[in-house]
């Protein structure tokens, strides 16, 4: 009887005023490489603590076959995947795919600071769902809409989130700018409410306080809360490196022609203090011969057994 009652009030698929409420049904799996610092891992588990809707899992130990990431992802049924590469133990990459089918986004994170290290006053619920803030610019161009969108994707908590707070109490700030995303995260705090009188004549507020019978306000005073922006942290900085089309593979859909890896910057630091050190040696020896040309510098006397008089 009861299947009866449910089929005759489930609405009709021939009925289009019933339009289907869309879910948004978004999870995010966060993971990391070998050879992380305490530094990045630090960051990973703040950006964990922000994502109630995230999976966490173990380090992956390949860095060249990411594309095992998909089938990780199928088995703890995630959609999204945020994944932490880290190169010669200082230098990290942020990977953002949408699985199993792409885009993929490559980033370089720099200037990254976390929870502990900046000591700010703000604080929010741990789950709660927070406001996405994204910069005019991102519509400005097509690849910065695909990032916008992948931002959307796995920072935006679902409503239905299985360990989501129904609260919402910060802000994540996303700003472009010198072609890099500015990441922030802010604290709403709402300050305690004053009661403001509002009078729209003077004159007529003056005359009522010297007439004897005058009749009370009606009005009651309105309450002002005071909203302000404090920040908690982590804070970060991402360049855009390349978009590929599939999910860690397929063609390559952007490429940012001004990024330079920080190996390239560090051999050029060290090819730069090599060459000051190869002047100096090339100066040495010049000056050298110069004396003996001079015949400022005779050096030592030779004897009968060095090889220049024995086989002169």
């Amino acid at each position: 009887m009861a299947s009866v009652y449910k089929s005759i009030n489930k609405p009709s698929k021939d009925n289009s005023d019933a339009d289907p409420v869309k879910k948004n049904k978004q999870r995010v799996l966060v993971l990391s490489s070998r050879g992380v610092t305490y530094h990045h891992r630090h960051l990973l588990n703040d950006l964990v603590s922000m994502l109630p809707h995230g999976r966490k899992d173990a380090k992956m130990d390949t860095k060249s076959k990411l594309f095992y990431l998909n089938e990780v992802a199928e088995l703890y049924n995630c959609n999204n995947i945020l994944f932490f590469e880290a190169r010669k133990r200082q230098d990290l990459y942020i990977w953002m795919s949408k699985a199993p089918n792409g885009p993929c986004i490559k980033l370089h994170v720099q200037n990254l600071h976390t929870m502990e290290e900046l000591h700010f006053t703000g604080n929010c619920l741990k789950g709660s769902r927070p406001i996405l803030s994204f910069d005019s610019s991102f519509d400005d161009h097509s690849h910065m809409k695909v990032i916008k969108e992948m931002l959307i994707h796995i920072f935006g908590v679902p409503k239905q989130a299985r360990k989501s707070k129904p609260f919402v109490d910060h802000v994540l700030s996303f700003t472009y700018a010198d072609g890099k995303v500015w990441f922030r995260n802010f604290q709403i705090s709402e300050s305690e409410p004053s009661k403001i009188t509002v009078s729209t004549d003077n004159t007529e507020a003056a005359v009522e306080k010297s007439t004897k019978h005058s009749k009370p306000s009606k009005k009651p005073p309105t309450l002002a809360t005071e909203l302000s922006l404090v920040e908690i942290g982590p804070r970060f900085v991402m360049t855009p490196i390349v978009i590929l089309e599939g999910s860690f593979g397929g063609p390559v859909i952007y490429e940012n022609r001004e990024f330079i890896s920080p190996n390239a910057v560090r051999s050029e630091l060290r090819k730069r203090r090599s060459q000051k050190f190869n002047d100096r040696a090339k100066a040495q020896a010049e000056r050298a011969v110069k004396r003996v040309n001079l015949e400022l510098d005779t050096g030592p006397e030779k004897s009968e057994l060095d090889e220049g008089v024995l086989f002169a």
